[in-house]
């Protein structure tokens, strides 16, 4: 299936799914919707997923090292993505990450160390993905 074909395939599961295409627009593949997973890069398709995700517009998203196989400018674009779910449609956001300044967004950080909580954080001015610096964005 083309990317665009995945995020449909999502978006046929829920009463209430998102336009398949603006949110191939928000996760940057406007020109890729027609491409198929051999023809992307593990970045793009690692975005198709995330779009896969968001346009079935669920209460709870939960992120697998969103960033991981992400080059810089794209990992931020998915940050900005994630918050903006977050603030604008009021999904629950829990992103597990081993890049721990992307902790600075969050208004909760849980760490954990051997399967167990270490360390529960409250933030109470967390940074927008814009106000990250460095290579927080990607691994």
């Amino acid at each position: 299936m083309t990317a665009r074909e995945n995020v449909e395939l999502a978006a046929n599961l829920v009463d209430n799914p998102l336009p398949v295409e603006e949110v191939m627009r928000e996760v940057g593949l406007e020109d890729r919707m027609d491409h198929f997973p051999s023809q992307m890069s593990g970045g793009e398709q690692q975005r198709v997923a995330i779009a896969r995700a968001a346009v079935k517009n669920p209460r709870l998203l939960l992120c697998d090292e969103p960033t991981g196989a992400l080059d810089y400018r794209t990992g931020k674009l998915i940050l900005e993505l994630l918050a903006r779910i977050n603030r604008e449609r009021g999904s629950t956001i829990v992103i597990i990450t081993h890049n721990t300044p992307i902790g600075a967004m969050a208004r909760r950080v849980i760490k954990m160390g051997s399967g167990s909580i270490v360390e529960i954080t409250e933030n109470q001015s967390p940074v927008s993905p814009k106000g990250l610096n460095g290579d927080e964005c990607s691994t």
